[in-house]
């Protein structure tokens, strides 16, 4: 996802008036600016870190949901709401088929080994940002049995 894209789809709510969607995608923006100016990248905002923010920010929705009140239906929607719209500009993750693909074709030496540890530091750097973490954990949990 480019940082360009984010502030066209900012404007474009803003044109369409859904206060809702705006507010989402400006605190997503607000992020990512935020952890630009912490490493020094703040006039060249690179791809990699739009999506680690798009990322990080669908974890803490996820997160505000799974520990929402449920009497507080209010919230709850308005959580939602925002998670849907940020996961709009998510990237694709893989699945359990194209993981475990990967895993065999560049890391088989490694799963041999059937040390989980050392299977988990090989592979993480490969699907960072391209896999979720706890997916990958259960596949080589299964190849190590």
């Amino acid at each position: 996802m480019k940082y360009e894209e984010l502030t066209k789809a900012n404007i474009a709510a803003m044109k369409e008036k859904n206060k809702e969607k705006r507010e989402a995608i400006s605190s997503l923006i607000g992020a990512i600016k935020k952890v630009a100016i912490d490493e020094g990248t703040r006039d060249n905002i690179t791809d990699e870190l739009v999506d680690k923010m798009i990322l990080k920010e669908l974890k803490s929705y996820k997160e505000q949901i799974d520990t929402c009140p449920p009497e507080r239906t209010d919230l709850l929607e308005e959580y939602k709401k925002r998670e849907s719209y940020i996961k709009a500009f998510a990237p694709a993750m893989l699945d359990k088929d194209a993981i475990i693909k990967i895993i065999n074709e560049k890391f088989a030496e490694v799963v041999a080994s059937k040390n989980k540890g050392q299977i988990m530091k090989s592979i993480m750097p490969e699907f960072k940002g391209k896999a979720d973490g706890k997916l990958i954990n259960q596949i080589v949990e299964e190849l190590c049995k």
